[in-house]
């Protein structure tokens, strides 16, 4: 009779969903592919630049008064359109279907920042909010990839299936 030696349990494994970090700590690949593939679907870039320059143009009224080349009414008109330019960032990204509509209105508020708030955030963030509007106007999403060309192959089998001559008369009966 033999006798072998007891074994050790088995190291845990880990699943193939979370692989271990740099630090040890396991991420979920799962929630990242999820954001991706969310992100993808929609104008992020153009709401993100949209944002920000929102934000500048809302925040720089409030800078200290040594920083600020307008107090007053051009204050409140800056703290206004970057409300403004903030909710079409947040339109741009969460409704994407109506991203035309929201980034000429982007624009214009970026534009019209220039003379109604500290020259437009300084400039950066009139930029940053014509950039984002523009970009949400050129937009498009991604063809669907299983139905590429379906209605360029209903053409091209029309065109390739041959018509019977049609026999064409005098003209009198």
């Amino acid at each position: 009779m033999s006798t072998d030696p007891p074994t050790d349990p088995p190291e845990p494994t880990r699943p193939a969903e979370e692989p271990a970090s740099a630090e040890g700590t396991a991420r979920p690949r799962g929630a990242l592919a999820a954001f991706r593939q969310w992100r993808r679907t929609r104008p992020f870039w153009a709401a993100v630049w949209t944002g920000i320059g929102g934000f500048v143009i809302f925040f720089l009224p409030m800078a200290p008064l040594g920083k600020i080349l307008q107090v007053g009414v051009g204050g409140i008109a800056g703290m206004a359109g970057g409300v403004v330019l903030m909710a079409m960032a947040l339109l741009i990204l969460l409704l994407p279907s109506q991203r035309h509509t929201a980034g000429v209105l982007a624009v214009i508020a970026g534009v019209a920042s220039f003379p109604l708030s500290n020259l437009g955030g300084l400039f950066v963030g009139m930029v940053l909010s014509v950039l984002g509007g523009s970009m949400a106007f050129a937009w498009l999403p991604e063809k669907p990839a299983g139905r590429t060309g379906g209605l360029l192959r209903r053409h091209r089998k029309a065109a390739e299936t041959p018509v019977p001559p049609v026999p064409v008369g005098s003209g009198s009966a």
